[in-house]
């Protein structure tokens, strides 16, 4: 049986390089709105960040998504980010690693 490609993505805030699914896109589109892309497939300039709110949280302090992006990003973002993030440790930690 042929082993399937685990896609990879760098992780902005550690440089590092983790599966994707471990991450969530960060978007921003032709009209410099940044949103939480949950799917990976909406139109736009995309970064990648890892799902621990410790790390959202040095993020927001070293403003590495602003340059990154290229783009303001307001504090409320950062709160839904948060409670995205938030949403998904608590998903896992019920669910368990699923495939």
């Amino acid at each position: 049986m042929k082993k399937r490609k685990i896609p990879m993505r760098k992780d902005l805030l550690t440089d590092t390089m983790q599966p994707k699914k471990d991450l969530v896109r960060i978007v921003v589109d032709k009209e410099k709105n940044v949103s939480v892309d949950p799917s990976g497939k909406k139109p736009g300039r995309g970064a990648y960040v890892s799902l621990k709110p410790e790390k959202i949280a040095a993020a927001r302090k070293s403003k590495v998504l602003e340059r990154s992006l290229g783009v303001k990003v307001a504090d409320e973002f950062y709160d839904e980010l948060f409670a995205y993030v938030d949403h998904q440790k608590a998903r896992k930690e019920l669910l368990g690693d699923q495939k």
